[in-house]
């Protein structure tokens, strides 16, 4: 989907320029956002036309697009962005994932994933965005275990455009997106990579650092939909407890199918099946201890996944290494060497292995 190339040209020129004040330190790291220096005319229009040209063509008070989605993906697309071209070669995957997925055809890797196909809506998050062929997701009205209204999810549902000294500018408690929901729950406490550094991929010693709070943000809109269950008979897990020792001590020693009992507490961390612990950095190595915490991203992405329900693995295949085979979709990385890798929820879960006591109580 192309932008015109006004806007493209300012949409670079306005980022450039927030990359410079990044980098100065007379500025915050969200000056963009912040409104320090020329960013409104990124985002807003004074008044309706300039040079007879009508510029606001949305609903959305002076937005220089239909929706704030729009606005917001114009200038977060791209390979090194949250919306890549194609959902085959989605560019760099960092912890929160790619919207682009929401275009797939099909994300069904199980055996019968060419009689069922599953359409790319339940990759993940499926924010509305008119012009790069996001659409409300048909399946619900609202959040799965909420009432947020699905025809008015979009990136502002999340993230402050505004700028706030949150995570990711994550929004807080309060009303949020001209009250379409009021948010209980505080942002959580997190630290991430540099988003304007092309190379920070994600690795087991650089990645996102959970602190604490993910699962009670994600409640705000979802409720505790895992502990309740939205219906008798519907997956249950937790998401907001310490870990189990034996849980803690199989993740510790788990290094894949082919290793489920060599590893060590001091280089466990993976970032396919990240934690929440109080003591959490960005180089962090270790695996879980007694106060590291589950989360909803222990499993799922907060953007969208080339899997179903935005999780780190596709729960259709019994190999992982074999991602995308059935489904021609993008084949999610595995994280251990060769094939015959069983789904990541091993990393806890491995059948009969108690794990050494590898972890501090």
């Amino acid at each position: 989907m192309t932008v015109p190339h006004s806007r493209t040209r300012l949409c670079r020129a306005t980022a450039l320029l927030a990359g410079i004040l990044v980098l100065s330190p007379a500025y915050s790291a969200r000056a963009f956002h912040d409104g320090g220096a020329a960013e409104c005319a990124a985002c807003h229009v004074m008044h309706d036309a300039a040079d007879g040209e009508v510029l606001m063509d949305g609903s959305s008070p002076l937005l220089t697009a239909a929706s704030a989605s729009d606005v917001c993906l114009s200038c977060h697309e791209g390979a090194d962005g949250v919306m890549a071209a194609n959902p085959l070669l989605p560019g760099l995957l960092r912890g929160a994932g790619d919207f682009v997925f929401l275009l797939e055809d099909n994300l069904n890797d199980a055996p019968d994933g060419l009689a069922a196909p599953i359409a790319g809506h339940a990759a993940g998050h499926s924010i509305v965005s008119m012009a790069y062929g996001l659409e409300p997701d048909p399946r619900w009205t609202h959040a799965p275990g909420g009432n947020f209204p699905s025809s008015q999810l979009g990136c502002t549902s999340c993230h402050d455009p505004h700028g706030n000294s949150n995570f990711r500018m994550l929004n807080g408690a309060g009303e949020i997106q001209g009250g379409a929901a009021v948010f209980v729950y505080d942002a959580p406490q997190a630290a991430g990579l540099d988003v304007t550094d092309p190379t920070a991929v994600e690795t087991r010693n650089r990645h996102t650092a959970y602190i604490r709070g993910m699962s009670d943000w994600c409640a705000n809109c979802h409720g505790p939909y895992h502990d309740d269950g939205p219906a008798p008979g519907v997956f249950r897990h937790g998401a907001d407890g310490t870990f189990p020792r034996g849980h803690a001590n199989r993740y510790n020693a788990y290094e894949g199918t082919a290793n489920p009992t060599g590893g060590l507490f001091t280089t466990a961390y993976l970032p396919e099946v990240p934690f929440e612990d109080p003591a959490a950095v960005v180089d962090r190595t270790n695996g879980p201890t007694a106060t590291s915490t589950l989360m909803c991203l222990t499993c799922h992405r907060a953007h969208a996944s080339s899997a179903p329900a935005a999780l780190r693995w596709d729960m259709g295949t019994v190999d992982i290494s074999t991602d995308g085979q059935v489904s021609g979709s993008y084949p999610l990385p595995n994280p251990y060497p060769g094939t015959g890798q069983e789904r990541l929820c091993a990393k806890c879960h491995v059948a009969g292995v108690p794990g050494p006591d590898l972890h501090a109580d």
